[in-house]
């Protein structure tokens, strides 16, 4: 026969199965590889096109030439590959032919997720994370760390709970996977425990349920702590009197009267521990009366001396107080800034107390930020809101928080509130820890701003140029907002998270709100 008769005469691909019935979790978003493993794989994939050619029958006698995806619609339950395969008929001619096969994708959830629709309180492991302080910062500036880099993605549930957050898995690979991504953004110490649930003496199977207790240092960013003698001797005698600029994997030191610093890692801490001398709710505001550089500079501060004054004395007496600050390259006279009154705090701390006792002697005052509270207030008072927005996580409220009365419930409900606003404070005036985070635009804030009349040349005059606001470039498109389908939103979150680590690089883990 000559090559076209062969053609029309023999089919290679009759023995080949031309359509194939595959199972999808939809929960998980796996696929059923027989006989009870399941394989991760995106639409169109290398890895999807290689489980769907394992799947095929009859096709081990034939040679595959090539393979690839027919592209069908998303949401059709099937889909379609495009196969060229050769094999060879009379006299050892070698025939090839190209062909289709059909698959249909039906919905069956894997056993873990069947589990967890059966009960979602059924888990394998729970990392328990905490931090005693007497607010959410930390947390809220952690929450968006895990929304950025899909450290949740594994979560069968989230518990917010008194001083921290629970994480529930099926797995405990995925439990161990969190707590290395903590040790890499925060310093942290652990432990680890794990209950017999059930064992079958046949076989000898355990079933253990794992708990990891996380806790983090209890020292936030802008803190004034005291460190021990032996621990700042070992650091070079810095202070003892530092505050904490920045926590990442290592709490970041700055002493404001010398600009030295030192980085205090997690086993360090742990081995020698501090707590803040000052909560930071206890800070003042204080009017920058005068301000000199006195020269010595680093990439973020300037050392300078300051003529400072009580927001609250003014009218009242003419106290004032000079003191030395790092804050030299952006307060000027006129200026408002936070710091902590040594005069009129109370500060209990051993360590400080046998500083003083060999001599040692603490400021009056030691000046933390500059303060925007008034330029903010003349700006809520205009209407002016924020155009840009962060996501949260699903977290559920904890069992006890039900059963909670109304004013406790409303007592909570406003320090929350408040502890948000001041962490998209800090967001607004750290543009470092905000590189560190994905930020959205919230286009009915902006549609508002855009409704509204502009604002005359004299009342832009009156607001100062140094006012921390959130450039348009740096905010993301909201993917729920723009009702992408699955596929879609994948890609856009890979785009926006490989634009996010060309930017910043592995320095994402190094900040740290309070």
């Amino acid at each position: 026969m000559c090559v076209n008769c062969l053609r029309t005469q023999v089919d290679i691909t009759a023995n080949v199965q031309k359509s194939v019935t595959i199972f999808f979790c939809r929960g998980c978003g796996r696929y059923l590889q027989p006989p009870r493993h399941w394989v991760k794989a995106d639409l169109e994939s290398r890895e999807l096109l290689t489980f769907c050619v394992k799947r095929i029958r009859g096709l081990s006698k034939l040679k595959l030439v090539d393979a690839g995806f027919i592209w069908t619609e998303p949401h059709s339950k099937r889909l379609k590959l495009k196969l060229s395969v050769q094999g060879e008929v009379f006299n050892g001619a070698i025939l090839q032919q190209t062909f289709s096969v059909d698959f249909v994708v039906a919905d069956q959830p894997c056993l873990d997720c069947n589990r967890h629709a059966a009960s979602p309180n059924v888990w394998t492991a729970c990392v328990q994370v905490r931090q005693h302080v007497h607010h959410k910062r930390t947390f809220m500036f952690l929450e968006q760390m895990i929304l950025r880099h899909g450290a949740d993605a594994s979560c069968t549930n989230i518990k917010e709970i008194h001083e921290g957050l629970d994480f529930f898995f099926a797995n405990r690979q995925h439990a161990v996977k969190l707590v290395d991504f903590l040790q890499a953004v925060v310093p942290i110490k652990f432990r680890t425990a794990k209950q017999l649930v059930s064992h079958n003496i046949h076989t000898s199977n355990y079933n253990y349920k794992y708990t990891f207790s996380v806790e983090i240092v209890p020292v936030c960013k802008d803190d004034l702590v005291c460190l021990p003698a032996k621990l700042a001797a070992s650091l070079g005698n810095l202070g003892p009197l530092v505050l904490c600029s920045r926590v990442s994997a290592a709490l970041t030191l700055v002493d404001p009267l010398t600009l030295r610093h030192a980085q205090v890692e997690a086993g360090t801490y742990w081995h020698s521990p501090f707590r803040s001398l000052i909560l930071p709710k206890q800070l003042v505001e204080f009017v920058v009366l005068d301000i000199e550089l006195l020269g010595p500079t680093t990439s973020r501060h300037s050392l300078a001396e300051a003529q400072v004054a009580r927001k609250s004395d003014f009218g009242r007496n003419d106290r004032m107080y000079t003191t030395i600050t790092h804050l030299g390259q952006i307060l000027h006279p006129g200026d408002t800034a936070l710091g902590y009154d040594f005069e009129h705090a109370n500060a209990v701390d051993p360590d400080l107390d046998r500083w003083i006792e060999r001599g040692g002697s603490p400021p009056e005052v030691i000046l933390v930020k500059k303060s925007y509270q008034e330029k903010r207030a003349r700006k809520h008072a205009k209407g002016e809101t924020r155009t840009w927005k962060l996501n949260r996580l699903a977290m559920e409220a904890a069992a006890g928080a039900e059963k909670a009365s109304a004013q406790r419930a409303r007592q909570a409900a406003d320090r929350d509130t408040a502890d948000m606003e001041h962490f998209l404070q800090e967001l607004e005036e750290d543009a470092d820890m905000r590189s560190r985070v994905a930020l959205f635009k919230d286009k009915q804030a902006a549609a508002g701003r855009a409704a509204r009349p502009a604002p005359s040349v004299a009342a832009t005059d009156d607001d100062d140029g140094d006012f921390p606001e959130v450039p348009l470039e740096e905010l993301l498109d909201d993917l729920a907002g723009l009702q992408l389908d699955e596929a879609e939103e994948e890609a856009a979150i890979a785009a926006a998270a490989a634009a996010g680590e060309l930017d910043g690089g592995d320095s994402g883990a190094e900040d740290m709100t309070e």
